[in-house]
C-alpha cells in the first residue's frame, strides 16, 4: 500500500520555549539563553525516514534574529513570519496563519488524506471549535493521520491525551539531546547528537 504524504506544521515559537522549560530537568547545565534547536535534526525527527510533501514553519522575530530563521529556510522549509506587536511585544496571528496553512492543505488533498505532523503543543481554542487542536480533529475526521510532536513539559494535556489516543505523541524530552545545542559563540559548544529513529512510531497507512 502507498504510503500517505507527509505534511510538516511547525509551530516553532512553541517549540522553542518548550525547549527552555524542559532543559531545566533534562540538561540543567544548558544555558537557556545559549540553547538552540537543530532545525535539521527536528526535521529528520519529524519526517522519520518519509518523503514530505509539504512543510511550513511560522514564528515571529525581531530583525536581529533574521539569520536564524535562514537556517530553517535552508532545511527545505517554508518559512512565514511575523512581527510582534509593538506594545504588547507578543506574537501577533501566528497560530492563526499555520492553521489557514493546514485547512488548505486539507481542502486541496481531499479525497487524498496524508499524515499530517504538528510540532507544537499548544491546545487553546479548543472549546471554541478554534486552534490547533480543533483544526487537527477536522482533519483527522477527513481521514488524516495525526502525530503531533511537543514537549511532554509543556504540551496542552488535551491534546497530548487526544493524540495518544487517535494518532501518534511524540515527547520531544526523548530526543532532546539530538534537536537542541548550545551556542555561546566562544568554541565552548554543545553539539547536538545524531537522531536515533528506531523508538519513532509512526502513522500506518
Amino acid at each position: 500500500m502507498e504510503k500517505k504524504k507527509v505534511f510538516i506544521f511547525w509551530d516553532n515559537s512553541n517549540i522553542f520555549i518548550g525547549a527552555k522549560a524542559a532543559a531545566m530537568e533534562i540538561k540543567p547545565q544548558d544555558d537557556p539563553y545559549k540553547l538552540r534547536i537543530d532545525f535539521q535534526k527536528l526535521l529528520q525527527l519529524a519526517a522519520a525516514d518519509r518523503p514530505i510533501e509539504y512543510a511550513i514553519a511560522v514564528g515571529s522575530v525581531p530583525p536581529e534574529l533574521r539569520h536564524v530563521w535562514n537556517r530553517l529556510e535552508n532545511t527545505g522549509i517554508k518559512v512565514e513570519l511575523f512581527e510582534r506587536g509593538s506594545q504588547s511585544e507578543k506574537e501577533q496571528a501566528v497560530d492563526q496563519a499555520l492553521q489557514v496553512h493546514m485547512l488548505r492543505k486539507a481542502f486541496d488533498y481531499n479525497g487524498q488524506a496524508g499524515t499530517a505532523v504538528m510540532l507544537t503543543g499548544d491546545g487553546k481554542g479548543f472549546f471554541d471549535g478554534v486552534g490547533f487542536q480543533a483544526d487537527l480533529e477536522r482533519m483527522h475526521k477527513k481521514g488524516w493521520n495525526v502525530e503531533i510532536l511537543a514537549w511532554d513539559k509543556t504540551c496542552n494535556l488535551r491534546m497530548r491525551e487526544w493524540a495518544k489516543r487517535v494518532g501518534i505523541f511524540i515527547p520531544l524530552e526523548d530526543f532532546y539531546e539530538s534537536i537542541t545545542f548550545t551556542d555561546d559563540y566562544s568554541g565552548s559548544i554543545r553539539h547536538s547528537k545524531p537522531v536515533d529513529l528506531k523508538n519513532r512510531p509512526i502513522s500506518k497507512s
